[in-house]
């Protein structure tokens, strides 16, 4: 077969496994990245001499990754030392202890640590996780297939797993129905997060990701998440691929239906057999290829869909190790469902609201100078629709989250201790890092929005366009955008 020249425009966690399997095949494969460095979301930066990941701070499914690395004549854990993490995490709800669940591994200690809080809760543990790996074993094969023609669903994995989808029903209905407290229906909802939507909006399928932690773990990587994206980086290179930095493509070029070139920034054309758009979908469709040639994505169209929620986020590095805090930390608002709808609705979130803290220092020294500790905080809020003015309620709402996180998440005298600041809002993440709407989740995870219904691994109505990351099937989430690199790698594979 002819080796092929493939351009993937992005060097995020999608990009960079569909260029490591594409580079080991013998194809010529170039990334043109507009920053200085890989990773996207999945990157790192650093405050003085601390690190902090950007986005993704949860490592699941980490096989989904291992198999690639495989698949490019490589061992994961030779480029990178990965961490299990148990308990997984503290979940901290009002007026109750907190709740510290480990993964199945640790079944034993989990009835302990259920039966402390919520007794006479474990026997629906073990139907839980009895009913979701069945119902896993149906969908998995179904995320690991492109959906380019209403006839996939026909196929036969599909019909095996239909009567499974759960997607007239909530995650909440899904999961809530296995327990009896409402904390405890939290503690296995609240995942629906990680593609930025409401457990009581996001459709039932996705209870498959609460069983994806508990049933294999949650992982941290020594040195942050963004060692993963390095390493394919230096892998892709090490093959002969590129990854030209600091340069933004401007336009594709299309002749008919295919697509021949890219235009860069400084004018240059640039030929490829293949393209592969690893971009925010939305912001990729208004700014490279023109509104004719893309009738279905039109501006208009792009507006009516669904987007996920936004993040506030502040990074922190402190003078001090809070070593009697857990790595993941999960504080509750007292109303977590007026909370999230608050989200949904695009309202402002006021004064009681639910956010998240990883506090990494207290397994990887790595990451802050020692004695020291680099502390990540994430705020779910509205996404851009919502029209916040987060230039005027920036300062503010850093010192109300500041406030939480010594009084509720217990890091006592944090202010005393910050040496290094920085704030990233929903604002930032549209306008500095391309984000549509700042929806971190990429496109919202609708019924309507999913599988045939979700933006195809091969664009339609192009012959050699594609999509990697969470704008297309399956879905926003690492372990998902590294299923979309292996499905588009695949193709290009089979068209040869």
């Amino acid at each position: 077969m002819r080796k092929k020249k493939i351009i993937i425009i992005g060097a995020g966690p999608g990009g960079l496994a569909a260029g490591l399997l594409l580079s080991s095949k013998g194809h010529n494969v170039t990334i043109y990245e507009k920053k200085p460095y890989v990773g996207g979301r999945n990157s790192s930066f650093n405050l003085g001499n601390y690190t902090f990941d950007l986005g993704p701070t949860f490592f699941l499914m980490p096989k989904l990754l291992e198999d690639i690395f495989i698949e490019a004549g490589e061992r994961l854990d030779e480029h990178i030392n990965l961490m299990e993490i148990n308990p997984m995490y503290r979940l901290k709800f009002y007026g109750i202890d907190d709740f510290n669940p480990y993964s199945h591994s640790k079944k034993f200690l989990m009835y302990g640590e259920m039966e402390k809080i919520f007794p006479y809760s474990s026997r629906a543990y073990d139907r839980y996780i009895k009913s979701e790996e069945r119902k896993f074993s149906k969908l998995e094969p179904c995320l690991k297939v492109p959906y380019l023609s209403l006839i996939d669903y026909l196929k036969p994995n599909f019909l095996k797993a239909l009567p499974y989808l759960d997607a007239h029903k909530s995650i909440y209905d899904v999961l809530g129905g296995y327990y009896k407290e409402e904390e405890l229906k939290l503690a296995f909802t609240f995942q629906a997060k990680y593609i930025g939507m409401s457990p009581w909006v996001a459709p039932g399928t996705f209870s498959i990701i609460s069983y994806l932690e508990h049933r294999y773990g949650v992982f941290h990587v020594e040195g942050g998440l963004n060692k993963l994206s390095k390493s394919m980086g230096e892998l892709i290179e090490k093959r002969g691929g590129k990854i030209i930095f600091d340069t933004p493509v401007k336009e594709i070029i299309f002749k008919d239906s295919v697509a021949q070139s890219i235009i860069l920034e400084n004018g240059d054309a640039v030929e490829a057999d293949h393209i592969i758009i690893n971009a925010d979908f939305s912001t990729a469709m208004k700014n490279l290829i023109p509104e004719k040639l893309r009738k279905k994505y039109s501006n208009e169209n792009l507006e009516r869909k669904r987007y996920s929620c936004s993040t506030f986020m502040l990074y922190l590095g402190v003078d001090k190790i809070y070593k009697n805090i857990p790595h993941h930390n999960i504080i509750f608002a007292k109303d977590y469902k007026k909370n999230v709808k608050n989200i949904s609705e695009n309202k402002d979130i006021g004064g009681d609201f639910s956010f998240y803290v990883q506090n990494p220092s207290v397994i990887d020294h790595t990451l802050a100078p020692e004695g020291k500790s680099s502390i990540y905080v994430l705020v779910p809020v509205a996404n851009n629709s919502s029209k916040i003015d987060w230039e005027l309620e920036k300062d503010d709402f850093v010192q109300l989250l500041l406030d939480k996180l010594e009084k509720i998440g217990e890091f006592k005298g944090i202010r005393d201790h910050i040496e290094e600041l920085r704030v990233i809002t929903p604002k930032d993440w549209e306008m500095e890092y391309d984000v549509y709407r700042g929806s971190v989740f990429n496109l919202s995870h609708t019924v309507m929005q999913m599988l045939w219904f979700r933006p195809h691994n091969k664009l339609e109505g192009y012959k050699n366009l594609f999509i990697v990351g969470g704008g297309t099937h399956p879905g926003s989430g690492l372990p998902t955008i590294y299923c979309s690199a292996k499905i588009v790698a695949d193709l290009i594979e089979k068209i040869g």
